[in-house]
């Protein structure tokens, strides 16, 4: 039998090595590209600082012991791990596993405590009123405002799922739409998931509120969300995550809250805060969320749906 470029029946080996994947590629492509550019923002940081790759475990103690005077806790660990991940990835011995390390870390943990600032629910009296005022704005952005806003709540999406749906990824039923995310932080394998919105009744249903953005827009194909600049005219470029927490601040001002404490999140945390105030149970609430277990879910759930709970006395 003589040698081919084929090794097995069906698989062709690549003529030139600008066509063979390499494994580098699949390792790269693990993990999001969110995370790798923090990690590298991370490990940035600690050179700056002076810090090198190997690092000593003394020379890590002490850059965490300064972190400690300004950063919250959440941070000081998400930059332990890119530093873990540094050292394993070139092949050294991470300091990070240091008995004298994790020592330093759990110090600061419990000098600093764990508890993180969370951004305030938006639940449905909040949003009720915003998108009262959201109407007295310049008609294609009050439109697509409203529309988002309704969509990401009754959604219970993150701010990077909202401005990545697309017209193909909606579907018509004839008592809501179902849309389709292709990826999301917890789905980093592309598997996708489908949410349902249900129609509402009344003037503030999303599934409406959707399709008046859609009909006066003309979208029909690409990203739904788009820029509306500051003459109401629409572009065709697609809204940033950051531009939801944008809308969400604004909309807040507008009712005359604090912009402060609401954020990009706000809106899926008012989801899980309202579904929580009318009794669903956590596993309908994490059906509609894809949060993947019940404490992750409890963190979005806020003190004002816990103050719902009876005495039991």
């Amino acid at each position: 039998m003589t040698t081919t470029d084929t090794d097995t029946v069906g698989l062709r080996r690549p003529d030139s090595p600008e066509e063979r994947p390499s494994a580098q590629t699949y390792i790269e492509a693990a993990q999001a590209e969110a995370t790798r550019r923090a990690y590298a923002k991370d490990v940035d940081h600690f050179l700056s600082w002076g810090g090198r790759v190997p690092a000593s475990p003394e020379m890590v103690m002490q850059y965490l012991a300064e972190l400690a005077l300004r950063l919250a806790v959440a941070t000081i660990e998400r930059r332990t791990i890119a530093l873990h991940k540094a050292h394993t990835d070139a092949g050294f011995e991470s300091p990070i596993k240091h008995p004298m390390v994790k020592r330093t870390l759990q110090g600061i943990r419990r000098t600093k405590g764990t508890r993180q600032k969370c951004a305030k629910a938006v639940v449905k009296d909040d949003l009720l009123q915003m998108l009262v005022m959201i109407e007295q704005q310049r008609p294609n952005k009050a439109v697509r405002d409203k529309a988002l806003l309704l969509v990401g709540f009754a959604g219970a999406f993150r701010r990077s799922e909202v401005v990545a749906i697309r017209c193909e990824d909606i579907t018509h039923f004839p008592n809501g739409v179902e849309i389709l995310l292709r990826h999301s932080k917890t789905d980093q394998e592309k598997a996708g998931r489908t949410v349902f919105i249900p129609q509402a009744t009344g003037k503030h249903c999303p599934v409406k509120a959707l399709a008046h953005w859609q009909s006066l827009s003309g979208i029909t194909e690409g990203y739904v969300f788009r820029s509306v600049n500051r003459h109401d005219q629409i572009s065709d470029k697609p809204l940033s995550p950051q531009s939801v927490a944008l809308i969400v601040k604004a909309a807040t001002r507008l009712i005359g809250a604090d912009p402060k404490v609401v954020s990009g999140h706000s809106l899926r945390a008012g989801y899980c805060t309202q579904a929580a105030i009318a009794g669903l149970q956590p596993y309908q609430i994490r059906e509609q969320t894809g949060h993947q277990s019940d404490a992750t879910l409890a963190r979005y759930i806020r003190p004002v749906a816990k103050r719902k709970i009876p005495s039991l006395l």
